[in-house]
């Protein structure tokens, strides 16, 4: 259970975030940068055929993006 603040501390606590400038890393980026790289927007009707393809062959719609990429790529070679 957490504790209860005073109103002082909260004031503390407002005052201290109202004036501490955030510090930002410069570079490549860090865990949602990186995940947010890898997002992909879908139509509906894409996402539809992905599910349904996907419990077709008992697996997730990532496992089978997966299988074809990796089919096609091997095909390629």
């Amino acid at each position: 259970m957490m504790a209860e603040m005073t109103e002082e501390e909260a004031d503390a606590l407002d005052e201290l975030w109202t004036k501490t400038t955030p510090k930002i890393r410069k570079g490549e980026g860090g865990f949602f940068t990186e995940r947010c790289a890898r997002m992909l927007i879908l139509d509906e009707t894409t996402v539809n055929i992905l599910d349904a393809r996907a419990k077709a062959t008992h697996q997730t719609p990532t496992e089978f993006v997966t299988r074809l990429i990796r089919k096609d790529v091997a095909t390629a070679m």
